[in-house]
């Protein structure tokens, strides 16, 4: 295992005990909840609280996004696992402000009950709490209820923050937050597996040259197991899915955003960006804004995914507001 660690079964409180000290200018740990971190910007005025929260091991997901006009709270489970009810609720208690919370998350079986019954128990303490399970992977259902969800979890946050951000009732900023699912898409490719701390061993196996298309953040199946192609090769492969699922054509405007895996050099992630724009702009499709770095990782997983996001007037609106977080920064 090429990783720095302690001991494995350390790593989550270790982390978090870290990034709270790093990054004190932000974030807070909850004093009554080891596994939520409070944003040092949550503001006086009654708005919605927006709640991130999911497994460890997708590092800057989900607590890198907390800060200004962005996330309020992040509940953090085991690796790759749901956080449990009990953070969940604490997490509500302790950022209402009588207006509600959303919170937002990957689509997994887990996640949803727990995050299902953590609003359970805040809605019996008086707080009012709904959620959006975010799916963006397209490979990974045909039927879009089913999908899992990938790196397009952060477009969903920055959208529903800058709802909530701007005064919008719970049941609005629900609303900015499913349109924004639904106008991103995602796709991913591994070239290796990510490592578990506590055994030290890969998740699932590949070989030396192999690469798979399609392949969840977890490690889920995808489309097919090759050999290793070139970049612009897998590029084009995985933007022709895409498209499929976008009916994008000329003079459509997208957001873009090249997502490493945690393994993958930026070098790599940037000469994947660079097939794209090609791609799309031979297309006619105007490219709106970029991002490229590991936003939402798995481990030491060497691979990418790419992103494409269908903009209108409403969702650039939101996703230029500005925001300021240890891992995301926007200046209007």
């Amino acid at each position: 295992m090429k990783r720095l660690i302690n001991d494995g079964y350390d790593v989550v409180e270790e982390m978090i005990e870290g990034y709270v000290q790093a990054h004190s200018d932000y974030v807070h740990l909850n004093p009554e909840d080891g596994r939520v971190i409070l944003s040092n910007y949550i503001s006086k005025e009654p708005k919605v609280r927006i709640i991130l929260g999911g497994g460890t091991g997708h590092e800057p997901l989900f607590h890198g996004y907390l800060g200004e006009n962005l996330g309020d709270a992040a509940v953090l489970g085991n690796i790759n696992t749901s956080p449990s009810p009990e953070p969940i609720y604490n997490a509500a208690k302790a950022v209402d402000s009588g207006k509600g919370c959303l919170y937002l998350f990957g689509n997994y079986s887990g996640d949803v009950l727990n995050f299902e019954m953590g609003i359970e128990l805040a809605e019996e303490e008086g707080i009012k709490a709904d959620f959006v399970s975010i799916k963006d992977d397209i490979y990974s259902s045909e039927n879009f209820e089913e999908r899992r969800g990938v790196a397009g979890d952060i477009i969903v946050f920055k959208a529903a923050a800058a709802a909530a951000a701007k005064g919008l009732e719970l049941e609005e900023v629900k609303v900015v937050a499913e349109k924004a699912n639904r106008n991103t898409f995602s796709m991913g490719v591994a070239l290796s597996s990510a490592t578990l701390p506590v055994t030290g061993e890969p998740i699932f196996h590949m070989e030396d040259g192999e690469m798979e298309v399609g392949m969840g953040i977890h490690g889920e199946p995808g489309i097919e197991r090759t050999s290793l192609k070139k970049a612009d090769e897998i590029v084009v492969s995985m933007l022709d899915h895409i498209f499929v699922r976008t009916g994008l054509k000329k003079d459509d405007e997208v957001r873009v955003l090249i997502n490493g895996l945690g393994g993958l050099p930026l070098m790599d992630q940037y000469i994947c960006y660079r097939k794209v724009n090609q791609v799309l702009t031979n297309k006619g499709i105007k490219i709106n804004g970029s991002l490229v770095g590991n936003y939402a990782t798995s481990m030491d997983m060497i691979g990418m995914s790419i992103t494409l996001v269908k903009l209108d007037k409403e969702l650039k609106e939101y996703l230029d507001a500005p925001v300021d977080t240890p891992y995301m920064k926007i200046n209007n």
